[in-house]
């Protein structure tokens, strides 16, 4: 049986800065990441604007940080493991990166303030761990378990991939975004031969001669 949702004045702080992050955008594409648009969004949802300011105190970078999960909630459940293991891990990507890119269309603006935000210099740590966070919660969907170089490595190059995929995004009047749909294919393939560069590395490095067995018969010879 379903759980009846629970009336915004009856949540906690945490469900109230959940409820409230999808609504802010619409808002902030007019008013920016203000106060403003957080009590347009607080009418929207019935509470006092002032409780709803207690959910960001650190006001609109945490705004943004809190879109950006929703976006995160939101693309889990759009695509389950049933969904996702149909397709090809490229396939996986390019799917989820699309998604993503989908969803915020309706808010371009806000995401065009988002960037600006995110942009200044004392914000440049937020937006890398934002970028990481969004490629490891792809990755993840994706179906990665891996938890060596690779792990890291997945997650560094998804981050920039993405990152820049939006920052064209943000420029593109093409119809159907057609110029950021082929910006991502490009990229994804670059990706793809970097990772089949690095399958063919690991197993020549493989098979070369081992220095320290090279060194240790040098030290002791086999008589």
């Amino acid at each position: 049986m379903t759980q009846a949702p629970i009336p915004p004045g009856e949540m906690t702080l945490d469900e109230l800065r959940a409820a409230l992050a999808p609504l802010i955008p619409a808002h902030a594409a007019f008013d920016g990441w203000s106060d403003q648009a957080l009590a347009m969004a607080a009418a929207e949802l019935g509470i006092p604007a002032e409780r709803a300011k207690l959910c960001f105190p650190g006001g609109a970078v945490e705004m943004i940080d809190a879109w950006f999960d929703a976006i995160d909630r939101a693309m889990a459940k759009a695509w389950p493991l049933e969904r996702i293991s149909k397709l090809k891990i490229r396939e996986r990507i390019r799917d989820l990166v699309t998604y993503r890119i989908e969803v915020v269309h309706p808010h371009k603006e806000a995401l065009r303030r988002a960037f600006a935000i995110l942009a200044q210099p004392q914000n440049a740590m937020t937006a890398a761990k934002l970028a990481w966070r969004a490629a490891d919660r792809m990755w993840r969907i994706a179906g990665d378990t891996s938890t060596d170089f690779n792990h890291y490595s997945k997650r560094g190059i998804l981050s920039a991939l993405y990152t820049s995929t939006m920052l064209v995004y943000l420029d593109d009047d093409s119809e159907n975004l057609r110029e950021t749909r082929g910006f991502l294919d490009r990229r994804i393939d670059d990706v793809m031969r970097f990772e089949k560069f690095k399958a063919s590395w690991r197993g020549s490095r493989e098979r070369l001669p081992s220095l320290s067995r090279f060194l240790g018969r040098l030290r002791y010879p086999a008589i």
